[in-house]
């Protein structure tokens, strides 16, 4: 959701006896109401998105397939409608498959309150008044109805942003069911200020009540039935733990895989959603020590540090990896030089495609798009004829890692192991690898700023090679070697750019 309107909660207060007895009978009445609910549990196979590589879109900024539904637009206003629209997204759809992406996930398409708030529009999608219908601002139900048809077509799954949390500020229901919310009495006696308080202001939803239960339930459903094969939960840690169990239950039921958003999750995070039923949520802690050591210079071992807890995780191949998303300043905006940025993305997409996991790419982060905190990192997207010859570039290396990816089972599923390395080089090289049915692939970040040869012992690096001649990156255009004999790892690596070398 829009980060840019988070406000400071009030201060814990402390709830009188009275008070606490009517909380804990009031959970235990919507545990059982919740319980009622969900369907009866089912050994149901797990959904798996490993393998996939997804592209994020924000339609309102994405592509304009219909000006007639362009009422408010005011481009030059980054906090107005822009036009984008499904129609859009469906003419689109061949350039996301040209990247090479294999799923689109669409930040919310609902019907939106019909008014400002902040001075601002709900383009975002995340002020929903009507969890059943498109706004008309993106289009028509039968719109969406055609581009679930195109993605079917074109082989892509789809992942559709559900908020769960809270309903526009200005929706029409907070007035007409002020039941379904909680207010500031049930903020001042909880001691859950996360879940039990307004998020940003937000109309907070409160699922304990059957009502709201149903609302959501039913949304989730309805979008299911239409072809959605995903989706992705908004604001999760601000949800009551007893409806996200029955929700996650329901999707597992239903064949649905689940992407949920903590901000700032790190690996323990992460690992105690999926014990709970979520199949991936995003890393957050991974992205922070990318964005740190590939567009800051702080070294590497930050990132070693992350890959490090990998074996918390029960479902390590669905984890959501990112450079960036709506929330977040561009990748690209890290370094004050457009052209420095542009070559450190190329690093950093290069280097996200030899990660386990999800990678789900941001739109415009395939040029290096620039921009700052939330709205200037929702800049409007520009295709081909509108991209310099260095955004041309960009996106050429955005493709071709895909490619490699997809190209190598043991770099799309593979396991992933990280290699030991001696302190003095954990700072300018990470060394991890991938491997599947015996075929293994050597992944190789390289931090420093110039051109550097390493040659490291096998057996202190845990590794198990037979001799290899000089072998070329899998990636195209990259002038970077590895080679083994008389015991030793032999690499020879550009500065400031990551690597992938098949040992077989």
């Amino acid at each position: 959701m829009p980060k840019q309107f988070s406000k400071s909660r009030p201060l814990a207060g402390l709830c009188s006896p009275v008070a606490r007895r009517t909380l804990l009978v009031s959970a235990l009445l919507s545990s059982l109401a919740i319980a009622q609910t969900a369907p009866p549990a089912t050994a149901s196979p797990q959904p798996s998105f490993e393998g996939q590589i997804i592209y994020q879109v924000m339609p309102d900024r994405f592509a304009d397939g219909d000006p007639a539904n362009n009422t408010g637009v005011d481009r030059a206003n980054p906090r107005a409608w822009h036009g984008g629209d499904l129609p859009g997204l469906n003419a689109k759809l061949p350039y996301i498959q040209q990247l090479g992406a294999t799923a689109l996930w669409m930040t919310p398409i609902y019907r939106q309150q019909s008014g400002n708030s902040f001075e601002t529009a709900a383009y975002h999608g995340y002020w929903p008044a009507n969890f059943q219908d498109v706004d008309p601002h993106f289009g028509t139900l039968n719109d969406f109805d055609a581009l679930i048809g195109a993605t079917q077509k074109a082989g892509m799954r789809v992942v559709l942003d559900q908020v769960i949390n809270h309903y526009g500020y200005a929706a029409e229901v907070v007035k007409q069911r002020p039941a379904w919310f909680n207010g500031e009495t049930e903020c001042a006696a909880t001691t859950n200020k996360d879940v039990d308080c307004a998020l940003a202001g937000l109309p907070d939803l409160k699922q304990s009540n059957p009502e709201v239960q149903k609302v959501l339930f039913d949304a989730a459903d309805f979008w299911r039935a239409r072809g959605v094969d995903a989706f992705r939960y908004d604001a999760i840690k601000h949800v009551e733990r007893p409806f996200l169990n029955a929700l996650l239950a329901r999707d597992r039921a239903a064949g649905t895989w689940t992407l949920g958003e903590w901000f700032d999750a790190d690996t323990g995070t992460v690992a105690e959603w999926q014990r709970a039923g979520f199949d991936s949520l995003f890393l957050f802690s991974l992205q922070a020590a990318m964005r740190d050591a590939i567009m800051s210079g702080q070294g590497l071992d930050r990132v070693a540090g992350v890959l490090a807890r990998a074996g918390e995780l029960s479902r390590p191949g669905e984890v959501g990896l990112f450079l960036d998303n709506h929330d977040v300043p561009r990748f690209a905006n890290g370094t004050l030089f457009e052209d420095d940025g542009q070559a450190r993305t190329k690093y950093g997409l290069r280097a996200l495609m030899t990660l386990r996991g999800v990678p789900v790419i941001w739109q415009g982060t395939e040029i290096a798009m620039r921009g700052g905190s939330d709205p200037d990192n929702r800049r409007d997207m520009r295709f081909e004829a509108d991209w310099t010859p260095a955004e041309r570039s960009v996106f050429d290396v955005a493709r071709d890692a895909i490619a490699v990816r997809k190209a190598s089972p043991s770099l799309s599923r593979g396991a992933q192991k990280l290699l030991p390395l001696p302190p003095r080089l954990e700072s300018d090289l990470l060394l991890f690898t991938r491997e599947l049915n015996g075929e293994p692939v050597l992944a190789a970040w390289h931090n420093g700023k110039a051109r550097q040869s390493y040659s490291l012992r096998l057996s202190a690096l845990g590794l198990t090679v037979g001799n290899l001649a000089a072998t070329r990156s899998l990636f195209a255009g990259q002038d970077a070697k590895v080679s083994v004999s008389g015991g030793f790892l032999h690499l020879s690596l550009p500065g400031r750019d990551a690597a992938a070398f098949a040992l077989k």
